[in-house]
């Protein structure tokens, strides 16, 4: 019971929280605090890194956490999700530090996300592939029900909030318009699907093929996502299913984070979609430079 609507406050991030977001917090660092595998937590919502409590055994590992993903669409009773990331810590004693959550995503060893749509689902990976678990809520367990998913290499469907079209550069604007099947280079038009929920974005273009973009803009120029909580996690589990994940030009399970909410542009999913994205932003990035760089005819 009252579990709706906002909670009249805002996190770290500036955005305001809900009810369920706060609840999911707690829930998760009540579930970790105390096991004796985990020696420091992040969260989304959480300024600073979540120490393990002096009364509990510190472990050997870190956990990253976007504890209610998509949590604008709660009240409407759309998908909405938590994404989880899975490190091993580099500091040798202690309670865990900075430097132990301040890793690149090559150095994850799990991520996985649970959705909470028409049915639960587990999806996760340790580096050996893919794998989907449903709950059965009459015994209360997750059962394997998308074992070693491997998503299209070309996808059906493009994720992206266009009502931010005029705010993108031209390079991520011409790569949509790509999609639209307006460009020759990319002639298979595809379907606009968009959830504003990561997890369920995803989700839906790993099992059936697409892409999903969250690019900068004038309003965010160094992207919207968190790419200790949204995007690496994401990228881990993308590539381990044959797919890919960029900022639009680096690849995002290289990128060393500098800070605990450092943001960033995601693209991410097939890999032939996300290639072309790359392809179309660095192309027309190319031909801007050449254009300037080239003598004015009327001087």
């Amino acid at each position: 019971m009252d579990i709706l609507g906002s909670a009249q406050n805002r996190n770290v991030q500036g955005e305001e929280q809900q009810k369920l977001d706060v609840l999911a917090n707690e829930t998760i660092k009540e579930s970790l605090k105390f096991t004796g595998r985990v020696c420091v937590m992040g969260s989304e919502e959480d300024e600073e890194m979540i120490p393990i409590p002096a009364q509990y055994r510190p472990g050997k590992y870190v956990v990253l956490f976007d504890p209610l993903d998509g949590s604008s669409n709660i009240d409407v009773n759309a998908a909405v999700g938590t994404i989880f990331s899975v490190y091993r810590r580099v500091s040798d004693h202690g309670r865990g530090s900075l430097a132990d959550i301040l890793q690149p995503g090559v150095q994850q060893v799990a991520a996985g996300y649970v959705m909470y749509g028409s049915s639960t689902m587990l999806v996760y990976t340790t580096g050996q592939g893919v794998h989907g678990f449903t709950l059965d809520p009459t015994i209360g367990e997750f059962l394997l029900s998308h074992p070693n998913i491997v998503t299209p290499a070309v996808g059906k469907y493009y994720s992206v909030n266009e009502s931010n079209f005029a705010r993108w550069d031209k390079g991520v604007q011409t790569a949509v318009r790509g999609f639209h099947g307006d460009l020759p280079e990319y002639i298979q038009g595809k379907n606009s699907r968009y959830i504003g929920s990561l997890v369920a974005d995803f989700h839906r273009d790993l099992i059936a093929g697409g892409i999903f973009m969250y690019p900068a803009d004038k309003k965010n120029p160094n992207g919207k996502l968190r790419l200790l909580y949204e995007c690496a996690p994401m990228a881990f589990i993308a590539e381990q299913a044959g797919g890919a994940a960029t900022d639009g030009e680096q690849r995002i399970l290289e990128r060393v984070p500098a800070s605990l909410h450092e943001r960033s542009p995601l693209v991410i999913g097939s890999r032939d979609d996300v290639r072309f994205v790359a392809d179309t932003i660095a192309r027309v990035r190319d031909s801007a430079l050449q254009a300037v760089g080239r003598p004015d005819r009327r001087s």
